[in-house]
């Protein structure tokens, strides 16, 4: 079955980190670009961090950066995202999506083959 599970999400204080993971099946990792967006109440879908399949090339949106890492290891078919520093603002659904032979690039075009579910992430004192 081909599918995208994110989980790691959760409930932490302004500060603080979590890591979220997608675990893919049903397919190789190893040709696809993985990007985390969100998606906070009232507002729009965003591409926050994306991580290409042919050279791990990244891109984090300027909201982000110094704070998220994403990484890949196709070996386990997971692909994490770091989060640091999370502050109130980072509040939202995060979903995985894949795409075929696809770049970083994905995190602006929000387009994708596969969608995970989503997890909440919720950054409150």
């Amino acid at each position: 079955q081909v599918q995208l599970v994110e989980s790691g999400g959760g409930l932490v204080q302004p500060g603080g980190s979590l890591r979220l993971s997608c675990t893919t099946s049903g397919f190789t990792l190893d040709y696809y670009a993985i990007g985390w967006f969100r998606q906070a109440p009232g507002k729009e879908r965003e591409g926050v961090s994306c991580i290409s399949y042919r050279d791990d090339s990244t891109h984090y949106a300027d909201s982000v950066k110094g704070r998220f890492t994403i990484s890949r290891d196709n070996a386990n078919n997971t692909v994490s995202l770091q989060m640091n520093s999370l502050k109130p603002e980072d509040t939202a659904v995060y979903y995985c999506a894949a795409r075929g032979r696809g770049n970083q690039a994905i995190c602006v075009t929000g387009v994708a083959d596969l969608w995970g579910q989503g997890t909440q992430v919720t950054v409150a004192s």
